[in-house]
C-alpha cells in the first residue's frame, strides 16, 4: 500500500488522474478535492494500522455495472481491487460526524436566541 500511495504522491497511480468540472454534464468525473479525499483516507487507514500485513483476504462481489463505472469515474481508479480498498478504507476510517450531528437535532432549547 505505501508504494500504492507514494506513486499517487509522485503523481503515478489511479488517484493521480485529476479532472477539472467544464459543465454539469461532467460532475462524475474526479475533482482535486475528491482525489484528496480518497488519498486523505488511504492514509489514515495506513496509519491505523489497516493496510499492514499480507494481502490475504479475498473480497469478491457482483456488482452492477453501472455502480461499478460510475465509482471509477468519480474517482478516477481503473483497478476494482484499488477500487475495492479505497471503499473499504472509507468505511473503516469513516467519521460519525453525520450520525453524531443528526442526534443533537432538537438539543438546543428553542427558546434560545440564536441571531445576533
Amino acid at each position: 500500500m505505501l508504494q500504492y500511495m507514494n506513486n499517487c504522491a509522485t503523481g503515478g497511480g489511479p488517484l493521480a488522474t485529476v479532472s477539472r468540472r467544464k459543465d454539469s454534464r461532467e460532475a462524475s468525473q474526479p475533482t482535486k478535492r475528491g482525489i484528496r479525499r480518497f488519498h486523505d483516507v488511504l492514509a489514515l487507514a495506513e496509519q491505523e494500522g489497516l493496510l499492514r500485513g499480507e494481502r490475504t483476504k479475498v473480497v469478491r462481489g457482483r456488482m452492477p455495472e453501472a455502480l461499478v463505472s460510475e465509482a471509477k469515474k468519480r474517482t478516477g481508479i481503473q483497478s476494482d481491487t484499488d477500487l475495492i480498498e479505497v471503499a473499504l478504507a472509507n468505511i473503516a476510517v469513516g467519521d460519525d460526524y453525520a450520525e453524531w450531528l443528526l442526534s443533537r437535532r432538537g438539543a438546543v432549547d428553542s427558546e434560545v436566541p440564536l441571531e445576533y
